[in-house]
């Protein structure tokens, strides 16, 4: 019997400053494990779901930290392949306040995971069974090699009869909008769910529209996905956000309710979005709940620290049937 999830890309230790301090100014730093594809199998397995993670890491203290992090939340970790010659990706967060916005510095160059090559990890094994495989744009961009691994997990999937979701995730210091495209365009095909925001998709498929409801039905009319998933955030403020989503699927939009969010943390709230969108295309198999859950697993997402979704089932399912949930509970 195979997973309900798998996901596959890049786990780094992450150090943060406390009390808004800068970078420059701080004497210690919190740490945390955090990478979006780690951050969506371990929201999943929080959800109920059958996940397992699928990375590489630095054969030390470090990694041992990081591969804790997801096995304690119930993730399966033995797939993990480990390097005693390479290092752990690592990324300095610093929390900002209006007007000084979140600064995120990363040491990531020549990590475990840089030097992943086709064949190393045994993806028809894994995916065998497994309803859907997870990974995001971030995991192409690290290096030629990973693009590769990425593109034949992606292409196995398929063969297995597995769902593909992908999130772009465009992140600028790995990679350039032409080598973005040059995957990514290309991969579409093996994508059914293609989790993005506008800003992404302009940059990385060069796609527009008058709002971004036409933006997402572009991308399926073009590319043949099953699901466009795009979430929506409105920064009024640095720690005041306005945050939703929608998807495109067959011509419809199904939207999800607009959650006031006060931010404790907002790294990891599209993974968890991610996440609750899976959960309800999975085990509903209704988009607009599937958006529902997406939507309020994130909206929680941000008032928790840290990358991880320390949230509960029950917490999502309350909020995502219109809950409130702020008296004290007790």
């Amino acid at each position: 019997m195979g997973y309900d999830v798998v996901t596959f890309g890049e786990v780094m230790l992450r150090l943060s400053p406390p009390n808004f301090m800068r970078i420059e100014q701080a004497n210690s730093f919190n740490a945390n494990a955090g990478g979006a594809e780690m951050n969506v199998a371990v929201a999943c397995a929080r959800m109920g779901l059958k996940t397992a993670y699928v990375t590489k890491l630095g054969d030390n203290s470090i990694g041992h930290f990081i591969r804790n992090k997801a096995r304690e939340q119930g993730v399966d970790t033995s797939y993990i392949l480990w390097d005693a010659n390479s290092r752990c990706g690592t990324y300095f967060l610093e929390f900002g306040s209006a007007p000084r916005a979140q600064r995120v510095i990363y040491d990531r160059e020549q990590s475990a995971i840089s030097k992943i090559k086709p064949g190393e990890v045994h993806w028809a094994e894994i995916l065998k069974g497994t309803r859907l495989f997870h990974t995001s744009g971030i995991t192409p961009a690290i290096s030629p090699s990973c693009a590769k691994a990425t593109e034949e997990a992606m292409r196995t999937a398929r063969e297995q009869g597995c769902k593909v979701s992908y999130d772009i995730n465009y992140r600028s210091k790995l990679w350039s909008p032409e080598q973005a495209r040059a995957f990514t365009e290309p991969a579409s095909k093996l994508i059914d769910i293609l989790i993005t925001t506008e800003e992404d998709t302009k940059v990385v498929y060069g796609i527009e529209g008058k709002d971004y409801q036409d933006v997402a039905k572009k991308l399926a009319e073009k590319f043949g996905f099953e699901v466009v998933l795009i979430t929506l955030r409105k920064t009024p403020l640095v720690w005041l956000n306005k945050w939703s989503a929608f998807a495109y699927s067959k011509g419809k939009i199904y939207s999800s309710a607009e959650y006031d969010v006060e931010i404790v943390d907002r790294l990891g709230a599209g993974d968890s979005c991610s996440a609750g969108f899976i959960y309800g295309y999975l085990e509903l198999k209704d988009i607009q709940q599937a958006v529902d859950y997406g939507a309020a697993l994130s909206a929680l997402k941000h008032s928790v620290p840290g990358d991880l979704a320390y949230v509960y089932k029950s917490e999502v399912e309350a909020l995502a049937k219109g809950g409130k949930g702020l008296r004290v509970q007790r």
